[in-house]
């Protein structure tokens, strides 16, 4: 499969990147500092393609999505920006043009669906403690342009997310978060984000993944 990654230098992204590496996927990786990429250079060579740019500019993802790209993963995260906003606009035109259909991108447990209030997402009722609601929203606007768009799109909802390693052990749920998760590591969300490439288990939603 030939994959394009982006987020590829993240807490999440680093251990997708890893996984679909060592399991002899071709990764092309949009990036704003490939010398963090340099050890994953040395090791796999032509197998990772490197392209230096930013996930806002239309320019750099178009080049980035060239080559034969099958599926897109997105491990970006929001760093107090409208990266993912912008970039979600960018991709699915881009996308759809390169008749690229699959598409699976990390978000926040923060946009599915509430348990006490159905009709709010968990960021907006009394599920969260967050005083913050920025990256949220953030996230939010993804999930709604996914919604109407027509790629075959999966978004990865994690809760807490602290460093850990792979167990492969965790509970997931279609639209909620799994009842009484209250965490799931980097590594493990990783593997169930990178496992979507061959799942068509959870096509157009969102999935809750937790302990």
């Amino acid at each position: 499969m030939n994959l394009l990654l982006l987020g590829a230098t993240g807490r999440v992204g680093r251990f997708i990147l890893e996984y679909a590496l060592a399991d002899g996927h071709t990764v092309t990786a949009l990036v704003r500092a490939p010398d963090k990429l340099e050890d994953y250079k040395l090791r796999y060579g032509t197998q990772l393609q490197i392209v230096q740019g930013d996930a806002t500019n239309a320019e750099d993802v178009a080049q980035a999505l060239k080559g034969g790209t099958t599926a897109v993963i997105s491990a970006l995260n929001t760093d107090g920006t409208t990266t993912l906003s912008v970039n979600i606009r960018l991709l699915i035109r881009l996308m759809q043009e390169q008749s690229i259909p699959r598409l699976i991108t990390l978000g926040t447990a923060g946009i599915l669906q509430s348990r006490t209030e159905p009709c709010l997402y968990r960021y907006e009722s009394s599920e969260t403690r967050r005083r913050s609601t920025r990256a949220a929203e953030e996230h939010r606007q993804v999930y709604e342009r996914l919604r109407y768009s027509a790629l075959d799109w999966t978004i990865v909802c994690p809760t807490y997310l602290p460093d850990g390693a792979r167990t492969g052990i965790y509970r997931v749920e279609k639209d909620l978060l799994p009842e009484g998760g209250t965490q799931i590591s980097t590594a493990d969300t990783a593997d169930f984000t990178y496992r979507q490439l061959s799942n068509t288990d959870f096509l157009h939603t969102r999935v809750g993944i937790a302990y």
